[in-house]
């Protein structure tokens, strides 16, 4: 039997972190882009051996084993890992045949009766074939207790005729859409090939929500979006949710077309992150669908925590636009749902979005035209990490959209630190996504006070 060529070439990842454990992940790929073979792997199951140490020179191993890499879920390999203290760095790595992946740092979550801050960045709208995934790598020097990805961790267009300039500056593994298993699987090895992106994962834990362009761009609930047959929707939805879990540290696998996304991550006392998904479950004018908004409402008027962190795929706030225009892939395009995760809204509600491509902040009111009204929260919609942003003219917004207080289109993420008394969001951007290599600058900095946004660099 030939000897495996380097397996490890997707890099490590960690996440879906609890106070006592966290998930491990890696995928064997020797030849990550096999058109055939995924990962270019014999069709049999493996066994990979793995190691969690205190240490980054793996001098104090506290557990280690061996986990299956099975050819049915692309030999991806998920170890989940108990028994560790609470908010406390570990790292680890995995082997098999002589091969040594590289080593990834994660942290558990802290106690239940922590009150020690959390330093957390959040992403999306990584648009490998728009740019260089640079700021991904500012990312990874901040080293922060966790990161939130809310969505679009691909994208599954193929080329177009003719791109527009600057929207094709790094070629994909293939110029086709992806619609089936084999042709999701080659994107995301197209995606975790990247440098970049394998420096992220390995600095922090990360948790995962998917937006729609994991599966189709614009799909809601059963439909695909564009009024084709709702069955084979579901085969491809099913064919992509598969192959996302094969990418991502995630504690629940697919069961047929559904995945289980939302779910609560608690952070000690200060911040309970509560992760909705927005795609799924929608149907006529719901958003949640009737299980997960009463699970998201009871889990919102219930929490203890200082911060209530909702975090979420798409534009939460009112945001009108010139001609009154309003975004039906948005909460504004169903406002009964919004309506009662409102009235559910405790003292300390934040919320996360992504989806837009630029980075927004926003007073949550109970009445989005008056200042005066009363105050129920904030949100912060992050950039994107190389997503081309559309044509806004930022002036326009801003004027139609009092209580949006913030308004840019550069590429980059958010980094944030929360205590039992403050809540801190800083906006990162990168120069340029065209080339490597773009420096980082904070360009805009918010304290949330009184359920209300505070810049603090200006």
């Amino acid at each position: 039997m030939a000897k495996m060529g380097y397996p490890f070439t997707l890099g490590v990842a960690s996440g879906e972190p609890l106070s006592d454990g966290v998930i491990l992940w890696t995928r064997l790929a020797p030849e990550p882009l096999h058109p055939t073979q995924p990962g270019g792997m014999p069709n049999r199951a493996m066994s990979v051996r793995w190691e969690l140490a205190e240490d980054d020179k793996f001098k104090r191993i506290v557990q280690s084993g061996t986990a299956p890499a099975q050819p049915d879920w692309a030999h991806s390999v998920h170890v989940r890992v108990a028994g560790l203290r609470p908010a406390a760095d570990y790292f680890y790595r995995f082997s098999i045949e002589g091969h040594v992946s590289p080593v990834g740092r994660t942290r558990t979550a802290p106690a239940s009766d922590s009150t020690a801050p959390v330093r957390f960045c959040f992403v999306s709208c990584q648009r490998y074939e728009h740019g260089y995934f640079t700021a991904l790598r500012h990312l990874a020097a901040e080293r922060p207790d966790l990161v939130l990805h809310l969505g679009d961790y691909i994208y599954e267009y193929g080329k177009p005729k003719n791109p527009k300039p600057g929207r094709w500056v790094r070629p994909l593994e293939s110029t086709a859409e992806c619609t089936t298993l084999g042709a999701y699987r080659n994107r995301y090895a197209r995606y975790k090939m990247d440098p970049d992106l394998q420096a992220a994962h390995a600095a922090a834990p990360w948790v995962a929500i998917p937006d729609d362009h994991e599966v189709r761009d614009n799909w809601a609930g059963a439909l695909p979006g564009d009024g084709g047959s709702p069955a084979a929707f579901l085969k491809r939805r099913a064919a992509a949710f598969k192959a996302y879990y094969e990418h991502q540290p995630l504690r629940v696998h697919p069961s047929g077309s559904a995945l289980q996304n939302y779910r609560w991550r608690p952070y000690g006392r200060v911040a309970d992150f509560l992760l909705a998904d927005t795609r799924q479950y929608r149907e006529g004018r719901d958003m949640l669908g009737a299980e997960q908004e009463k699970w998201l409402t009871g889990r919102l008027r219930g929490s203890t925590a200082r911060w209530k962190v909702l975090a979420q795929a798409v534009f939460f706030s009112q945001r009108r636009f010139p001609l009154e225009a309003v975004s039906a892939d948005a909460w504004d395009g169903y406002p009964d749902s919004r309506a009662r995760v409102l009235a559910a809204a405790p003292d300390g509600m934040v919320v996360l979005s992504g989806d837009v491509h630029s980075a927004y902040a926003s007073d949550v009111r109970a009445d989005w035209a008056d200042p005066a009204s009363r105050a129920l929260g904030v949100e912060f919609v992050g950039p994107s990490v190389t997503s081309a942003p559309g044509i806004t003219d930022a002036s326009e917004i801003l004027s139609l959209n009092p209580h949006i207080a913030f308004f840019d289109s550069r590429h980059g993420y958010v980094s944030c630190a929360a205590d039992m008394e403050n809540f801190r969001a800083d906006y990162r951007a990168v120069a340029f996504v065209d080339r490597p290599g773009a420096p980082l600058t904070t360009i805009a900095g918010f304290e949330v006070k009184e359920n209300r946004l505070h810049r603090t660099d200006v």
